[in-house]
């Protein structure tokens, strides 16, 4: 008998644990979603009453990636993408982004939780020309992802890493250098590195995540400007560099935070 494709992953829904916070979960909550729980909800609920610009974190970070994606999908020519960290799908996934510029494009999503993985279906849905696929790995094991992703990504042409606001669940900053490292280096001359995450100056946002890591929820730390700047050591950044996520190449009338929030960049491997 062929299988819905439709129909949820029953082993990973058995292993998705509603009594505790998750962060894909109450991102999702953030953006709108409906793929949350109550425990979520209360998290998120809690952050946000610290840190009221939360929300248009989740959403800048979301339009960061749609401007990021466009531009290597069409003027960068890039026609793979590696997807690390995605996340629960929602409008304008990098599959989506990518085959409106270039149908053939061929995406590769990553990420190692349960909830994400009953909906690796919605993803995978690709147009004629291009491709998706979806790798059940863990960013801290990059020699996994790679070997992984390689079934769909020829990693022998340039290759688009998209990370946000996923290094910081990588407690150990020169660990999270030495992963990403270890992705670029395996990547050939010509491939990018799109990436954002949270600034540790803010000092709202700072509040909100101390207390969010004392609820339960898998830890999340923050970085300072010159750290998240060093994360594209020996690439090429692109105009206008590492800058406030909604400063990187805005569309008019595009909302922007009051307060400087996230930074982000697009560099391309010399």
């Amino acid at each position: 008998m062929t299988q819905d494709p439709s129909a949820p992953d029953e082993a990973a829904l058995a292993k998705i644990d509603s009594t505790v916070p998750h962060s894909a979960r109450i991102w999702n909550y953030w953006l709108g979603g409906k793929d949350n729980y109550p425990v979520d909800h209360a998290a998120g609920d809690a952050f946000r009453q610290v840190f009221g610009g939360i929300t248009d974190l989740a959403r800048g970070s979301r339009a960061f990636l749609g401007r990021a994606v466009r531009h290597l999908a069409g003027e960068a020519g890039i026609r793979q993408f590696l997807d690390i960290g995605t996340g629960l799908p929602t409008v304008d996934n990098t599959h989506e982004i990518a085959q409106r510029v270039a149908p053939e494009a061929r995406v590769v999503y990553v990420d190692n939780d349960p909830l994400v993985l009953t909906h690796a279906r919605v993803l995978l849905t690709s147009t004629p020309e291009g491709a998706t696929d979806y790798v059940d790995a863990d960013l801290h094991d990059p020699a996994t992802v790679l070997r992984e992703a390689s079934r769909t990504l020829d990693l022998t042409r340039p290759v688009a890493l998209t990370l946000m606001q996923v290094s910081g669940h990588i407690a150990d900053y020169d660990e999270a250098r030495r992963i990403v490292g270890t992705l670029m280096a395996a990547l050939p001359s010509g491939s990018y590195l799109a990436f954002n995450d949270s600034v540790d100056t803010n000092k709202g946002n700072a509040e909100a995540t101390r207390l969010y890591n004392e609820s339960g929820a898998a830890p999340y730390h923050l970085r300072s400007p010159q750290q998240l700047a060093g994360f594209f050591e020996g690439l090429e950044l692109l105009a206008p560099g590492v800058v406030p996520i909604d400063d990187w190449r805005p569309d008019t009338g595009e909302d922007r935070a009051a307060d400087v929030i996230a930074l982000g960049g697009v560099a391309r491997k010399p």
